[in-house]
């Protein structure tokens, strides 16, 4: 059963209401979306029968957006739900609530992250946003960045190994012939669709490392764009031949052809030119991704938790992003 607020307010809730702890931006962003839809994803989310009545999976979601946007641990959550009243206000907790602990949130966080909640929720975020003319659809560009691990990488791991601390982190990239590696880089791979007019990341994938950007790039494509852009990673024919089917116009940089590497054919050269400039736009979302969330490095170990972190930024960061666009 779920704890409920008062259902007469008190002097204090009273004062929040009038104007007291108020913050702008988070007052937006909660009016800006109908929080009813993503509460019903959340239903599954069951809440305990006996014991302490639990909080409402949207209280602690919507907690769980607090965390990403201002990069709080979860006992650092716990004490800025209790002195901060625009958060309370936020997650619609009364003063006289007893604010969840870090446990309670580190419980939740791992109930949301089994099964795919994670990416119906940024689904239904982007359903919201997409109603209101912000999601544009002109086109898609796709990209990938890797992300350290929350573990120190193992000294002595082969390239298709895990850590003993994160048995699913992996390396980036082999040894080199001079004992080095090619490509430097412990732990997990964030591969990104970004709505090209709009900067809104409409899909995301978490990886290990070594799992190639152009693997998961089709289940990055919606088929709804008029154009998917992407740098030379992502040339595949079949690919090609996908998007030819989906009606989809091919912003994808071409490969040289074999033997050509270093003399590639003029008219390649000028279109990957041309595309470059397009392509190179997703970087400003992994920009603000390790900016403003210091997704530099994962928070948790294992795929199922760190890929729910990646969900939960992204909706994070789409909220913030759909609050400036629509004050433009």
């Amino acid at each position: 059963m779920w704890q409920e607020a008062n259902r007469q307010r008190s002097f204090g809730e009273q004062a929040i209401s009038d104007g007291n702890g108020r913050n702008a931006r988070l007052q937006k962003i909660d009016q800006m979306i109908d929080w009813a839809a993503l509460e019903r994803e959340l239903a599954e989310v069951h809440s305990k029968e006996e014991g302490r009545p639990a909080y409402r999976p949207l209280l602690l979601f919507k907690a769980l957006l607090l965390q990403q946007w201002y990069q709080l641990s979860d006992p650092g959550l716990e004490e800025a739900l209790a002195d901060r009243l625009s958060f309370r206000r936020f997650v619609r907790l009364g003063l006289e609530a007893r604010v969840p602990d870090h446990s309670t949130v580190s419980r939740f966080r791992d109930c949301l992250g089994q099964g795919d909640l994670g990416k119906r929720l940024l689904a239904e975020v982007n359903r919201q946003l997409a109603e209101k003319g912000l999601v544009l659809r002109h086109g898609t560009i796709l990209d990938a960045t890797v992300v350290e691990a929350a573990v120190k990488p193992p000294p002595d791991s082969r390239p298709g190994e895990g850590s003993r601390l994160d048995p699913d982190a992996r390396w980036r990239g082999g040894p080199n012939k001079s004992g080095g590696r090619t490509k430097p880089g412990f732990g997990y791979k964030a591969h990104v669709a970004m709505d090209q007019k709009s900067e809104l990341v409409t899909e995301a994938v978490l990886t290990p490392a070594n799992v190639n950007e152009s693997e998961v790039a089709d289940q990055l494509i919606s088929g709804q764009e008029r154009w998917v852009y992407a740098d030379k990673a992502y040339d595949k024919h079949a690919r090609r031949e996908l998007l030819a089917r989906l009606g989809v116009g091919d912003g994808i940089m071409r490969r040289a052809p074999y033997g050509k590497a270093h003399n590639p054919p003029a008219d390649l050269v000028a279109r990957n030119r041309a595309l470059s400039g397009t392509r190179a736009a997703v970087e400003r979302v992994f920009a603000r991704m390790k900016l403003w969330y210091g997704y530099r490095r994962v928070r948790y170990r294992g795929l199922t938790r760190n890929s729910l972190q990646l969900f939960t930024m992204c909706v994070a960061l789409n909220l913030r992003r759909a609050v400036l666009l629509s004050a433009a």
